[in-house]
Parts: structure tokens; sequence; C-alpha cells
């Protein structure tokens, strides 16, 4: 809590200890494995899951439950007042989809908390960051304080899923006091990115229910005119005017107007969207692990299986490339990852982190409660008991029927997944971070879903995995923001100029860098042109944990070392790591200098040396591959301004 406390006091427990691993701290059902093959979950244990989450954060409710403050190492950037808000909203969410869910049926009584919560909020809107003696239990006001705009949304959508057994009962002046709330919500966005998106969602139940129409009615289609803005194409949004493309794509971007195109049954908003849905699902599907992890890439992971809520939203409306078995294994799968990896303490909350707690994940607007956006996972409890959803048996995964490979849409991004161990690789040559320094969650070129971006560690602050850089006076560049070159089947490739370690560009230097995939192997080649002859560069593979996947790094052009394996920093899967890397040195050639490395990340046992993967023959402007089933593949890397492009090759099957 801050300095400031309020008259009563959270019953923060003296001891908070993680579970063991596959031990949620609350009885689950008996596992069917009849229906549920790969994960023994039926609809009781996501019922049961959603209410014992609810039970926990209940402890920390106020007296008049119009503040959650949950325990945390620190308030957000908003403040407590805000946090406390953060915590009831987005647990209201999560109670509404439980109810809503069951008909409306209720038998553990959240819905009177947070109605309850609903006059005490909304009784005197507080403009103090902190909740103060005189003042303990009201919401900051949405003008004054940003963050207040993203939990009107789910507040907006908890009250719209639940209408009849909530709203409709209020006392008119409580339907008055957050009808006045939530109306500055319908005004422009403050932040120009999914953020307009809450203006949709709050428009949406406000035309619902009969107020201020008009306006809502202006604010549904100002958003929806902005996001068009950034459409992509095959389902991909950036997340404003940027190249920011992560799991916002699913839970913001799609979520929103999809839903709110189901439960305002507008047919015409749904043939514009459901098949964009459709068409993002066949991608982001595939960056689940068959160990139900989703890809930790981007921002805001501390939201986990929240990425479980497109597939379901595709599911209730019908647009979606999975069957209904497969869906619910995708689902109840990253719900059960998390759950047997200890993600839950032993009080019955989420922590700010992946796992467990992990401070170097978060962003500065993650409070306590921010995790509790996994809510949105639980869309699915709006499919009737019947559905085919929960009743069929569950099915296989994208990721462990076949290998795969290949971009996702002009993203920049290449997919690289394995059956054999049902691992999922992403290669970024296009996604960038919105923030102006270097995101490690965003800027690395590699990112996969049982590896994790390092954190700097006192013994080597400056050996970041998955990372090709100059070094400079000893210290590495940082990637700048990648522009995509081309794509193909097995490949992708971008362009960046690097930042010297102040921060500052440097000027006239220009790095071409491709990723070309096959089976578990990859090569990743770059071009560097501008730098200063006998300048050294340096080139990582995956850091990977104690237990985890076997990572391998080889030279193959340009690199003068041999391969060395380093301490590095923690990640969100575990406190330790080691990296491989190579260095090599910029010759004086004006075309530029090439170098390439081939690299692996495998949970296959006992894997086969990672030279043995390919032969590579340099040519004068890229390289002619041969892997080691007899594929041959060419890949041209040429100097800027040659004809011919960027980024060009062409694959021979034995």
């Amino acid at each position: 809590m801050a300095e400031s406390q309020p008259e009563w006091q959270p019953d923060f427990p003296a001891v908070r200890r993680r579970p063991p691993p596959g031990h949620p701290p609350w009885a689950l059902p008996p596992e069917d494995r009849r229906r549920s093959p790969y994960t023994g979950w039926t609809r009781a244990h996501w019922e049961v899951t959603a209410d014992a989450l609810l039970r926990a954060t209940a402890r920390y409710a106020s007296p008049r439950h119009g503040l959650i403050v949950l325990p945390g190492a620190r308030p957000s950037s908003s403040g407590p007042r805000s946090d406390g808000l953060e915590g009831f909203a987005r647990t209201f969410l999560l109670a509404a989809l439980r109810v809503a869910g069951d008909g409306g049926r209720d038998p553990h009584g959240h819905l009177p908390r947070y109605a309850e919560g609903l006059a005490a909020g909304t009784r005197r809107p507080g403009a103090a960051r902190e909740p103060t003696p005189a003042d303990p239990e009201s919401w900051p006001r949405i003008e004054t304080v940003r963050q207040a705009r993203v939990e009107a949304a789910s507040l907006a959508l908890g009250l719209r899923l639940t209408r009849r057994w909530l709203w409709d009962t209020l006392d008119e002046s409580v339907r008055s006091r957050v009808a006045e709330w939530l109306l500055p919500a319908l005004g422009p966005s403050p932040v120009d990115n999914n953020w307009w998106l809450f203006g949709l969602t709050v428009g949406g139940f406000l035309r619902e229910v009969g107020i201020e129409t008009d306006r809502a009615g202006a604010a549904i289609d100002r958003a929806l005119t902005r996001i068009e803005d950034w459409y992509q194409g095959d389902g991909w949004y950036a997340d404003g005017d940027n190249r920011a493309f992560d799991h916002y794509n699913g839970w913001a971007l799609h979520f929103y107007p999809v839903l709110h195109a189901h439960l305002a049954a507008d047919r015409a908003l749904l043939a514009t969207h459901g098949p964009r849905l459709h068409a993002q699902l066949d991608a982001c599907t595939r960056l689940f692990d068959t160990d139900g992890a989703p890809l930790p890439f981007g921002r805001s992971l501390t939201y986990r299986f929240a990425a479980a809520a497109a597939p379901w939203l595709g599911a209730l409306t019908g647009h979606t490339p999975l069957t209904p078995g497969a869906t619910r294994r995708l689902a109840s799968g990253a719900v059960r990852h998390f759950l047997d990896r200890g993600a839950v303490t032993r009080d019955g909350l989420l922590p700010l982190g992946w796992y467990g707690p992990y401070a170097p994940m978060l962003q500065s607007y993650s409070g306590p409660a921010s995790p509790y956006w996994a809510a949105k996972g639980f869309l699915g409890l709006l499919l009737p008991a019947g559905h085919p959803a929960w009743t069929a048996t569950e099915e296989a995964l994208p990721a462990e029927t076949a290998d795969a490979a290949g971009p996702f849409g002009t993203t920049g991004l290449l997919l690289q997944s394995t059956a054999s161990d049902g691992l999922v690789r992403l290669h970024n040559h296009g996604s960038n971070s919105v923030r102006t320094t270097p995101d490690p969650y965003y800027a690395r070129f590699a990112y996969s879903t049982r590896t994790g971006p390092t954190a700097p560690t006192d013994d080597d602050p400056a050996l970041p995995d998955n990372h090709f850089a100059l070094l400079l006076d000893g210290r590495p560049t940082t990637r700048g923001p990648a522009t995509p070159q081309a794509t193909g089947p097995d490949r992708a490739s971008s362009v960046h100029t690097p930042r010297a370690p102040d921060g500052t560009e440097l000027a006239g230097v220009r790095i071409l860098s491709a990723t070309l995939v096959h089976g578990s192997a990859e090569i990743r080649a770059h071009r560097v042109t501008g730098a200063a002859p006998g300048t050294r560069v340096r080139q990582t593979g995956w850091a990977t944990t104690p237990g985890g996947p076997t990572a391998q790094l080889h030279p193959v052009h340009g690199y003068d070392t041999p391969a060395r394996r380093t301490p590095t920093g923690s990640t969100l899967i575990g406190p330790r790591t080691a990296t491989l890397s190579v260095e090599g040195t910029v010759t004086a050639d004006p075309g530029g200098t090439l170098f390439a490395a081939l690299v692996s990340l495998t949970a296959d046992p006992d894997p086969a040396p990672v030279h043995t993967l390919a032969t590579v023959r340099p040519t004068r402007h890229g390289m002619e591959v041969t892997w080691q089933d007899g594929t041959r593949t060419h890949l041209d890397l040429p100097p800027p301004g040659t004809e011919g492009g960027e980024v060009s090759g062409q694959v021979a099957r034995p």
C-alpha cells in the first residue's frame, strides 16, 4: 500500500508462498480423460477456477466493496486509487462471465458484492491518487486519471453481460451515478492505439440501455473508423500508427469489436470483423505450445491466459478455423499451463509476472490487479454447457500435428514450429515496440514458447539473447526499429539502423538481416554496411534454463570464434540461463560484410549436432544451403542498391 492508508486495511497474510507446481490452492473436479484426453479439463474445471479466483480477491475488498486493493510490490504509475478500481473492474468482468454463462445463477453471491461496490465507487468520485479516511472507496474520475478509461471498458462489458441480473435491479440513483461516471469514456481516446475500443465498449453498453445513445453511437463509429487505419490484412492490426504486433491483436483489437457486434446482433459489423478474426486465429493459435504456453512476446504478458480469449470468441461467433475440440484443448491447456507451474499464490491470487512474480517483464502501468485481465480467457463460459466446444472430444493443436513454417501476413513475423517436441518459435523481422528505448520483448530477433528474453545481470549486463550487435568499446549496440524487406514460406528479412549504447543512431550504418528455417534449424544471416572496418560484431543464440530445451549455435561464415556459452540473466521461465555467442570482424568490403550462423532450439532428446543440420556455401551476394534431408535453398542478401531487391531465394526439394 502507499503512504496514505484508508481507514480499512486489506487482509494481507503474513506469509505468501507459491504452491507446489501442479497444485492450485483449491480443489478441482476429477479429470475427464475420455472427453478431454489432452488436458482432462471440463467446463466444471473452468467454473471452479473462476469461483476460486473471485473468492480470493474478495478478501481484499474495501468495506462496501468499491475498491479491491491486492497486495503487490508496488502501485502502478496511476496510483493506489486507480489500482483499487482496476481490482474491482477486472474481477467484475470475471464474475460477469461466470454468472452470465450460467444463465444468471449465482450460488456464490458474486454479483451482490459488485452491486454494492458500484454504489460505493460512484458515491463521491475521487480526485486524490490515494484513498483517504474521509473518502476511502470512490473511484478516480476518467477525466483526471486516464487509466480509469481502461477499467470503464471492463465495467461496461460486465454490466452489459449481466444486465438482467444486476443493472436492471440497481436503484435508479446508482444507475444514474454509474452512467455519469462512464460517460467521459465516450470522448476521444487520450492514447492513439487500442484504447479507442474502450470507448466503443462503453458506448455499446450505454446505447443498449438507452443512455446518451447518439453520443454512444458516435463513440462506436469513431473507434471502428480509427482501427480501420491500422488493419494490415490477414487478420493483423498494428496497435496504433506503428508496427507493434503482439497479443493485443487477439485480446483487444479483435476482442472488443467482434464481441460488441455479437452482443448487438449487428450482422453487418460481424460480416466485416468476423472473417478478420477467423484469419487472425489461423495465425495466433499457432503461437501456443503443446504444453499450453502462449508465446511470451510483446507487452502486458502478465495477462497470461487472456491469450485464449480470441479462440473462445471464434467459437462464440462461429468465425474460427478451429474445431470445437481443438478450441477447448487450446484454452484449457493455456490455463492449466499456468496453474501447473505455480502462477497462482497460496492465497489464490495471480501475481505480477508469468509463473511467479517477475518484475523485468512489467510495464509502468502494471498494478497489483493488472493480471486479472486474464478474465478475458474465461470468455468460453458464455457458451452454453451443451455447446460442442464443451462437449466435443479434445483434438490436437496445430503445433503438434505437423512441422510448420511461414510468415504472418505483412507483419514481418516468421513462424517456426516442430511437431516432435511441440515447441513454437517466432522470428521477428517487423514488430517494434512503441517505446523509444529498446524493449527486450520486441527487439530480439527470435522468441519461443519455452524461453524468454534475458534480464541484465551484475556479472554481464550486456549480453542479450537472440541478438546481433556491433561491439563499440566492448559494449553492444541495440536494435533500431526493424523495417520488413521480404518474406517467403521459410524466410523473413528486415533492415535496421543500430543504436549506440547511449541510444543514438549510428548514422550511415545499416544491417540487413535474414532468418531461414527448416525443421528445428535456423540460419541467421546479416550483412553489415557503413560500419568502420575492424569493428567487432556478436551474434547470440537462445537463452535456456536448466532442464529446458537444448540450444546450439555454430558459426558458418564471417565469424572468427567458436561458440562460447556464458551464464546470463533471468527470464520469465527461470532465474538462471546460459547463452551461446560467436564474434567476428567487419571488413573493408564496400558491399558490406556478411555474417551467418546455424542455430537450433529443440526439446527433442539427444538432438543432432547443429553443424550437421545444413551445409552452407557462401555466394557473391548470399549463400546456398543444403539441409540435412537434402532440401536445397538459395538465400540472397545483396548489398544496398544491388539490382534484384533486398532478399530473395528459392527452394529445391530432393
